[in-house]
């Protein structure tokens, strides 16, 4: 990966992680991990065994749920269809799981994939083959919108525009969700949750998930400005906690770009 990708992505240290093994707390009450992903990239590979790895470590992970990660996109056809690769892949693994013959996790059992929002109505013929793809497994999509005017920060693989959340193309596309049933994963940073909270109020039928707990920022202009950034980032959870339509995931604060 470009140093610039790595800004985002820490490199796993088996020999750090083995130098500590805490006992699971309450190992006989029911988890479903609700946000991970699968790969198979040069030098960074996690696959079901990977996974497996992870989740039979004394907890009772009963099920999980797939979160998009550009993994496995058809290679041909249409560009808008070649996510749907990514909800194939993954409701293979799912089914593979689903034998019994991997253990009692019900691994992908939920499945979030991707589609390109800003084609706006078009969407919905999207969203469809990725329901047929996931043999009742495909819950929603993420459409990634982080954005900052510092492109160090940006994620090299994702440049939206900063206003994208109010893009009416973006939002006629958004608009296809919920007469699917479909959720919204959002993962963006900080400063753009205001923007989040007037989507959830446009759209008070769509359940929006928020990632990572908002992405907090603490590197480059915001390192050493953890109270500030606190603040910030506190008054616009309050103020997105007001809309009974989003719910948030705690978890990815262990990226760099947290500080």
């Amino acid at each position: 990966m470009s140093n610039a990708a790595n800004i985002h992505y820490l490199p796993v240290r088996e020999d750090w992680l083995a130098r500590r093994t805490e006992e699971p707390l309450e190992p006989g009450l029911p988890i479903v991990d609700p946000h991970h992903h699968l790969w198979d990239r040069p030098d960074w590979r996690y696959l079901l065994p990977d996974l497996l790895a992870d989740t039979n470590q004394g907890h009772s992970i009963v099920g999980t749920v797939f979160v998009q990660c550009r993994a496995m996109h058809r290679a041909t056809g249409p560009e808008a269809m070649k996510p749907v690769g990514e909800t194939e892949f993954v409701n293979g693994v799912a089914a593979m799981s689903a034998s019994g013959g991997y253990g009692p996790t019900r691994v992908c059992e939920g499945i979030v994939g991707h589609v390109d929002l800003t084609i706006g109505a078009a969407a919905r013929e999207v969203l469809e083959a990725h329901i047929r793809a996931g043999g009742g497994r495909f819950r929603g999509i993420r459409h990634i919108t982080a954005w900052d005017p510092d492109p160090v920060i940006m994620n090299p693989a994702y440049t939206p525009p900063r206003d994208i959340l109010f893009r009416d193309e973006f939002r006629a596309g958004f608009a296809q969700l919920a007469p699917l049933g479909l959720s919204f994963d959002a993962w963006l940073y900080h400063p753009q949750i205001p923007d989040l909270t007037a989507l959830a109020r446009a759209f008070p039928e769509t359940n929006i998930v928020l990632d990572h707990v908002g992405g907090p920022l603490g590197i480059r202009g915001y390192a050493g400005q953890r109270d500030e950034v606190f603040r910030g980032w506190r008054a616009a959870m309050a103020e997105l906690a007001t809309c009974p339509n989003v719910c948030v995931k705690l978890g990815g604060l262990g990226m760099r770009i947290n500080g």
